[in-house]
């Protein structure tokens, strides 16, 4: 699994998924761009990947939404390292209520992260990629994807969007030489979940070192070979 020297941008990365993962991924020799709208934790991730391994990481606070923040941060890459080999977009959220008890707010918000997010960020870093010939496009989505259940029409609207938009970009970009990988994860042992990380309600879930290990995977395969989708679950969850 030889990442070593690549560049990585990802999103949603002080918590959860996205700091296992990035911590991971600088362990194993990547140079990591890490962004997230809390620069504390940013801050503590960036001290703690200094003591791992080979690779580098640099955290940029900013939101995932604003075109500004996230041009800024390939840029930042570029400036620095001169080439993205790998955009993860992580960053996301969920609101669980009846359709009739949502509002508006907290629909524009969700989507603002888990849709628009998703967009702004890819499209700052795909003229680089076109131009280099190459790149990786992961979006972390959820099985939820692929189905619905009640009291989740707002949080799985935006995933349904989130893997329309990677089969809209897949057949864009693969003649440019560009990869676009959907991640599509069952329950996970998070900050996401309302009883939080460590219940006992979760000790049967995935793990996010479990999830971080799946994105080692899927970034370091040999350049021919692309993994377009990515289902992972705990042995526990049906499916």
């Amino acid at each position: 699994m030889n990442i070593a020297q690549k560049v990585i941008l990802i999103s949603g990365a002080s918590r959860g998924i996205g700091r296992a993962t990035a911590l991971l991924l600088a362990q194993n020799g990547a140079h990591v761009v890490a962004t997230a709208r809390n620069a504390d934790e940013l801050a503590s991730l960036e001290t703690e990947a200094a003591t791992l391994g080979t690779g580098s990481l640099i955290g940029l606070a900013g939101d995932v939404a604003s075109e500004a923040d996230m041009g800024a941060v390939v840029q930042t890459a570029l400036d620095r390292f001169g080439r993205i080999d790998v955009v993860i977009n992580n960053a996301g959220f969920g609101i669980f209520k009846p359709v009739d008890e949502l509002t508006v707010d907290e629909w524009d918000a969700v989507m603002a992260t888990n849709v628009k997010g998703t967009f702004v960020l890819t499209k700052a870093a795909l003229p680089t990629l076109k131009a280099q010939g190459s790149g990786h496009v992961v979006v972390v989505a959820s099985d939820v994807a692929k189905r619905t259940f009640a009291g989740g029409a707002l949080y799985t609207a935006s995933k349904y969007a989130q893997e329309a938009f990677m089969g809209a970009l897949r057949k864009e970009v693969r003649p440019h030489g560009i990869k676009v990988t959907g991640v599509y994860s069952g329950l996970v042992d998070s900050h996401f979940h309302a009883k939080g990380h460590g219940h006992e309600t979760s000790k049967h879930y995935l793990q996010v070192e479990d999830m971080a290990e799946s994105m080692l995977f899927i970034v370091s395969r040999p350049p021919h070979v692309v993994i377009d989708e990515f289902m992972v679950h705990p042995l526990t969850q049906e499916y």
